[in-house]
C-alpha cells in the first residue's frame, strides 16, 4: 500500500471517528460526510473517496467502532449494498 493511500485511509478513519464524536451517542453519519471532509476542495472531488470511506467504515467495524446500518439496523458490512449510515458501536 502506498503511503499516500494509507495517509488517506487513516485521515477517512479520523474523518470518520471525529464526526461521530460530534454528534448525539446514536446520531449516524453518511460516507459521504467523511469523503468530504478530507477532500481537499471546492469542486466534487469527495465523489471519489466515496469508495475508500467506504471501506473506512468496514476496518472501523471490523475494530468495534463503528456499526454500518441500513434502516436503522446494523448490517453486515461485507453483504450490504447500497446507501449505508455509520453510528458508533452500542
Amino acid at each position: 500500500m502506498s503511503g499516500t493511500v494509507q495517509q488517506q485511509d487513516q485521515q477517512l478513519e479520523a474523518a470518520i471517528l471525529e464526526l461521530l464524536d460530534g454528534r448525539a451517542p446514536a446520531a449516524t453519519i453518511c460516507p459521504s460526510d467523511a469523503a468530504r471532509a478530507v477532500h481537499d476542495g471546492d469542486d466534487d472531488g469527495w465523489r471519489a473517496l466515496m469508495d475508500p470511506a467506504r471501506r473506512a467504515a468496514r476496518r472501523l467495524v471490523a475494530a468495534g467502532e463503528v456499526e454500518i446500518t441500513q434502516g436503522g439496523r446494523p448490517v453486515d458490512p461485507d453483504e450490504v449494498r447500497g446507501p449505508i449510515r455509520i453510528r458508533r458501536s452500542r
